[in-house]
């Protein structure tokens, strides 16, 4: 019984928007498969992106634990994929809105701050190139980076051939190519020049298998 002094309501006084139900269960199912480590600043990112209008911090299913990545920095390939769905299409993009978008998913900040400081980024940048940069993160080499590079930003289905448009492969390639300092330009131009004979035969794109195989030259010296 409520004490004397409080006010009593009945069911009937009782408004419940309509909404509000199915807003809670769809905000539980997308917090359920996006796993964030911290569940009140990745809310404060999804309601935000929701109340815009945007694209909001949510993987589109359950990732499990990576045993290939080299170190844990919190940042995996289904956080990747996320943060490429909300800026990709942007092309350019203030740093600050990628902090942002970072800060929602409850990535470390000492980790975007290396990232920024590896490449040189501030004001208005391109967004593939932090986001290849980030890739670079997730693996031992170049190839891996590419590899993963080629399965986000694809546009085949999981588990296909994970295509991607030849001279967006290069510009990526050459530019972790130059942040890496190791690779000679001669190395970089016989890759290039090797899988040239393969996206040929598949319509101007290359995919993992093509720079995976023997035959080709590997990413890196």
């Amino acid at each position: 019984m409520p004490a004397p002094d409080e006010p009593y309501y009945c069911s009937q006084q009782i408004n419940i928007p309509p909404e509000l139900p199915d807003i809670l269960k769809q905000f539980t199912k997308a917090a359920i498969r996006t796993q964030p480590k911290d569940v009140l600043a990745w809310s404060t990112g999804y309601f935000r992106a929701m109340a815009n209008g945007e694209i909001p911090p949510v993987k589109d299913r359950l990732e499990m634990p990576s045993a290939t990545q080299k170190t844990d920095t919190g940042l995996t390939p289904g956080l990747l994929r996320i943060l490429n769905k909300q800026l990709g299409p942007k092309k350019n993009v203030q740093l600050k809105v990628i902090e942002q978008k970072w800060k929602d998913l409850a990535l470390p900040q000492e980790r975007f701050d290396e990232l920024a400081r590896i490449g040189n980024f501030g004001g208005e940048i391109e967004w593939l190139k932090f986001f290849a940069l980030a890739c670079s993160s997730l693996g031992e080499n170049i190839t891996e980076a590419m590899k993963t590079v080629c399965e986000i930003v694809t546009a085949d289905s999981d588990g296909g051939p994970a295509r991607i448009p030849f001279p967006l492969f290069k510009d990526l390639y050459k530019y972790l190519a130059q942040i890496d300092g190791e690779i000679s330009p001669e190395h970089i131009n016989d890759v290039i020049s090797h899988l040239q004979y393969d996206v040929e035969k598949q319509d101007g794109f290359v995919q993992p298998r093509n720079f995976l195989s023997p035959d080709c030259p590997k990413l890196s010296n």
